[in-house]
């Protein structure tokens, strides 16, 4: 069974930072893309931050230089560190499982960001 288990979430003034975790387990970690996407009420959900088996990173344009996603293998575990919050960061922040053998694609079931003015 997999499952993804976002933690990390929380209440921060705008300015703060917070560090997002994601524990995987019933997939192979290591040949999976990781990323993290948000949804704010009555929006979409977007792209945050990606990182591929290799290592490679992509970030949406209103997060680069804030957000940092990164991943350790070795513990199934992928993170985002978000510095300089604002407001219009808050949202439910969801973690993605993604591998294109076999067309696998998991999510979590997300964790509140609120950041206050």
């Amino acid at each position: 069974q997999v499952q993804l288990v976002e933690s990390g979430g929380g209440l921060v003034q705008a300015g703060g930072s917070l560090r997002l975790s994601c524990a995987a387990s019933g997939i192979l970690f290591s040949s999976y893309t990781m990323g993290w996407y948000r949804q704010a009420p009555g929006n979409e959900r977007e792209l945050v931050a990606t990182i591929t088996n290799r290592g490679s990173t992509d970030y949406a344009d209103s997060v680069k230089g804030r957000f940092t996603i990164s991943r350790d293998n070795a513990k199934n575990t992928v993170y985002l560190q978000m510095n300089s919050l604002k407001p219009e960061d808050t949202a439910d922040y969801y973690c993605n499982a993604y591998r294109i053998l076999g067309g696998r694609d998991y999510w979590g079931k997300g964790t509140l960001v609120t950041v206050s003015s």
